[in-house]
């Protein structure tokens, strides 16, 4: 019965969650990378492969943690274990989310760099990177539904998700060329 419903959809309805789901992850990719960077960058601070941000020098961690911190056979799985769990809960898919993480284990001017790195001014990748977040989470949060009457989807194109992917993977590519 179900593969019946599947097949009597028109195309564009599946496209369209498909494009959905493309900003999702493209998103989620981002937000994947930053964590991932962040955690690798405290890590490599931690070890004096960087320089100790403020940001770094406030990260909390427990005080049961501390004395295992201190014997260099643990020190870094501990620390790398207390970083996942800080993090776990936190999302680094806003401009400002991202900079805060980057801020961990470097002092570089990220939006600056990046906007640099993709000719465009800080505030205009952030705006737009803003912009394109805000999809995102209307369509993982809120079924994409645009609140007035009729209650219909928003709408979304092909030429839409390319142009979003288009501003997400070089925001990814500046954030590797400021930070690693």
């Amino acid at each position: 019965m179900w593969l019946t419903r599947f097949l009597r959809t028109s195309p564009a309805d599946n496209v369209s969650d498909i494009l959905r789901a493309e900003v999702v992850m493209v998103v989620s990719a981002l937000d994947r990378y930053v964590h991932t960077l962040a955690r690798l960058g405290v890590l490599e601070s931690y070890a004096g492969a960087r320089p100790k941000t403020d940001a770094f020098n406030r990260f909390p961690v427990p005080l049961s943690v501390t004395p295992l911190l201190r014997l260099s056979a643990t020190a870094a799985s501990t620390l790398d274990a207390e970083i996942r769990t800080k993090h776990s809960h936190l999302s680094f898919q806003h401009p400002d989310k991202i900079a805060e993480a980057v801020r961990l284990f470097s002092a570089v001017s990220l939006w600056e760099a990046v906007g640099a790195e993709m000719d465009m001014t800080a505030a205009d990748v952030k705006a737009i990177l803003g912009l394109i977040v805000d999809r995102r989470n209307k369509i993982a949060h809120e079924a994409d539904v645009d609140p007035s009457f009729p209650r219909q989807l928003w709408p979304i194109n092909r030429e839409m998700v390319e142009g979003m992917i288009d501003i997400v993977e070089p925001v990814g590519h500046g954030i590797h060329a400021a930070c690693v």
